[in-house]
């Protein structure tokens, strides 16, 4: 199957990016209720320990159970090793830190693949993984 391409991962981050924050806000709450309702302070080092916790879980979880989030699923897009099996959890994990990498220049990383001569992404080549799009079948 062939790689990704890139407006397709940008349909499935903004899809998952909508789940994610939903899933932030209700891990959010007790850490709201723990201070009797008032704000929780952004840099408080286990707050953002357990957000990431949150993410990490989201799309780990994901990858290692069926290869794809929903937001992939949407956009039928398949998380693959090079080898075009479905990730463990190391691999998995290799990909959500490297993924983080590529936001960092200002999603150059993702960028990447319009240059990449393979197609892929920085955390693609980090984490030794694909994201492959399987097209519908023509009826």
């Amino acid at each position: 199957m062939p790689n990704a391409p890139l407006l397709r991962r940008l349909g499935a981050i903004l899809y998952d990016s909508l789940l994610i924050i939903a899933l932030l806000i209700i891990a959010t709450l007790p850490f709201v209720a723990m201070k009797g309702g008032e704000p929780v302070e952004a840099g408080d080092p286990l707050y953002q320990l357990a957000m990431l916790f949150v993410v990490w879980s989201f799309f780990v979880g994901f990858w290692v159970r069926s290869g794809r989030t929903l937001g992939m699923q949407s956009w039928r897009l398949q998380l693959e090793t090079r080898d075009g099996q479905r990730p463990g959890i190391g691999a998995a994990t290799g990909r959500f830190f490297a993924a983080i990498l590529s936001w960092l220049p200002l999603g150059l990383g993702f960028w990447w693949q319009i240059w990449d001569a393979e197609g892929l992404a920085w955390h693609d080549h980090l984490s030794g993984t694909r994201l492959a799009y399987y097209p519908r079948e023509k009826r």
